[in-house]
């Protein structure tokens, strides 16, 4: 997985790797709480998610086809992300 990143980075698309998240919670504005770890919990592995610049859908899918999850009978999600209006 790590070596189909770097060919990614090396190719010029840009990524950026998760690393361990933080959730925050401030209920009803009474103070905010940090707890280290993941919210999200599942019974299949979570591998992670990479936000990836791409000219389209089409070629979002083309630059993840080939990861390991996708080849390995795995899925991998493409979500794409609209940009705010004025931006």
């Amino acid at each position: 997985m790590h070596a189909h990143d770097e060919k990614l980075d090396r190719d010029g698309v840009r990524i950026g790797r998760a690393v361990q998240p933080v959730q925050v919670r401030n209920p009803g504005g009474r103070g905010v709480r940090r707890d280290e770890g993941a919210y999200l919990r599942s019974d299949l592995p979570v591998a992670g998610f990479m936000v990836i610049e791409a000219d389209s859908i089409d070629d979002a899918i083309a630059l993840v086809a080939d990861t390991p999850c996708a080849v390995a009978d795995g899925v991998v999600e493409v979500w794409p992300i609209e940009r705010s209006p004025g931006r």
